[in-house]
């Protein structure tokens, strides 16, 4: 599915996604990535919702988002609240939804000029 470009400069914007991939400002991503409005981070090593730990949620802490939306491919998953208890300990809301939605929330709340970060899994 498309998604409708807003001009917003140079934000980070998901510009696409279908089932096993995401694109960002028209380039294309199959791997876990971290996105913020001034950039796209491919260093975050989670491998897939399973996979994830404690220092996958520590990853966030040093960029201070006020929310952090956490997609979780296909479907929604909840990870257990331990994992991600330094980040709500922090004042770091964490949503978790399917990746579809976390990309048009992201989109949304970037445009508002909030303070988010998207992971998106795969």
């Amino acid at each position: 599915m498309k998604l409708h470009l807003s001009n917003l400069g140079d934000t980070k914007l998901f510009t696409a996604y279908g089932t096993d991939h995401v694109m960002v400002n028209g380039e294309r991503h199959d791997r876990s990535i971290v996105v913020l409005a001034e950039e796209v981070r491919s260093d975050w090593d989670a491998a897939s919702f399973d996979a994830l730990d404690e220092t996958h949620f520590a990853y966030f802490l040093a960029l201070k988002p006020d929310v952090l939306l956490l997609g979780t491919g296909a479907r929604q998953c909840f990870p257990h609240p331990r994992l991600y208890r330094a980040l709500t300990d922090a004042g770091i809301g964490v949503e978790c939804m399917n990746t579809p939605a976390a990309c048009r929330t992201y989109n949304i709340l970037v445009a508002e000029d909030r303070k988010v970060v998207a992971a998106i899994l795969f």
